[in-house]
């Protein structure tokens, strides 16, 4: 049964993490309780900004307030396996930007957690609630693609300049973005993977992880399926503009994302004549998907235009409005009304594909089974 009281939200880091206070502080059914970064100062100027009472500099306070229902957390990738697992053990549901963890044994802690908890995990992936996202996958629910053949996926970006723990990371520790389109579109998980590494990352950047691959890329096979995808991840000494993209290649109708910023993907029709197979088409706002006071956030951000947003955002053109998707998703989950995509088992199956891939990198592309929960 859904709830009728508000779901109290405090969210955990606001670099990236404050792009979300005004959508919580507009959607029908949620309200921001409290904020919570390391530095005062930050944690003040945000509190200030968005008129936030509550703010904590220290997590283990977020996580005694009995005020709270749920933490968003926003954090550095090391943090948000301990940060959920905390989370979910003192009766917080939890909604984690990406990846969930970079071990198999942190998902590990992270589903079972959440069993014990019965609370919400949601994995916060922006990929499956972009607007080309859902353009795609509504064209296969109504059976425009016909049977998926074939699914491709690729994330590159130039990382240079971020914080120092992005400095050489296994480019596949970070490739939910483009894993998991490929499985959510038919729903299912992937089985094993084969992933070769490529070209050689600038040498200082190499000890922290020990990591030395410029690219990697992985094929992996879908679990009770005969489909397979590729996926393709860079992050360093690359020259490639920002993309997040997603192909699907189906028996009537395959999908390939636009190759630059600022064009229009491209939908191919079997059986047509050269040159009329391949033609550009729109992909539309879903924004009539969600409440009335949030839809505006899928075509804009949250700040003015003479305000600094996260690069984050501006980089990756505003994640394909799926920022108040994503709240939707999450306050729907804890309040009952669908179960959450992706959630804890989904969530770490489409994180160990990239774990997983990265093993399997290392040893030569030797085949990674991927645990099972």
């Amino acid at each position: 049964m859904a709830s009728e009281k508000p779901i109290r939200v405090a969210i955990i880091g606001l670099g990236f993490g404050a792009e979300f206070i005004p959508i919580y502080q507009q959607y029908p059914g949620a309200e921001i309780s409290a904020i919570c970064r390391r530095s005062q100062k930050d944690l003040d100027e945000c509190g200030d900004r968005w008129k936030i009472a509550k703010r904590y500099t220290d997590f283990a306070q977020v996580l005694a307030d009995p005020d709270i229902d749920a933490v968003h957390i926003n954090s550095p990738i090391a943090d948000h396996a301990w940060q959920s697992v905390a989370a979910l053990e003192a009766g917080k549901h939890v909604a984690c930007t990406v990846p969930m963890a970079t071990s198999r044994e942190d998902c590990a802690k992270i589903v079972n957690a959440q069993r014990k908890s019965g609370k919400v995990y949601m994995m916060m992936e922006t990929v499956v609630y972009s607007r080309e996202y859902l353009f795609v996958k509504e064209l296969y629910d109504n059976g425009e693609l016909g049977r998926i053949q074939f699914l491709r996926g690729s994330h590159q970006q130039d990382m240079a300049g971020w914080p120092g723990y992005w400095e050489g990371l296994p480019p596949m520790h970070y490739a939910t973005h483009c894993v998991s389109p490929c499985l959510a579109i038919l729903g299912k998980h992937a089985e094993h993977v084969v992933c070769h590494g490529s070209g050689r990352i600038d040498e200082n950047l190499i000890p922290k992880y020990g990591s030395p691959f410029a690219i990697e890329t992985a094929t992996f096979k879908f679990r009770d399926s005969d489909v397979c995808a590729e996926v393709t991840r860079s992050l360093f000494n690359t020259a490639r503009q920002y993309r997040e993209s997603f192909d699907a290649y189906g028996s009537k109708k395959s999908f390939e994302w636009q190759q630059v910023e600022g064009e229009e993907p491209v939908i191919h029709t079997i059986g047509k004549p050269e040159p009329e197979i391949p033609q550009r088409v729109p992909v539309p706002d879903f924004a009539s998907r969600l409440p009335g006071p949030i839809q505006r956030f899928t075509t804009k951000g949250v700040y003015s235009a003479d305000e600094e947003q996260h690069l984050s955002f501006t980089q990756g053109g505003g994640h394909g409005g799926s920022h108040p998707h994503l709240v939707h998703a999450w306050i729907s989950a804890i309040k009952g009304e669908r179960p959450a995509l992706p959630d804890a088992e989904t969530s770490a199956n489409w994180t160990m594909v990239g774990i997983c891939a990265h093993e399997s990198a290392m040893n030569n592309g030797e085949k990674v089974m991927i645990p099972v929960f």
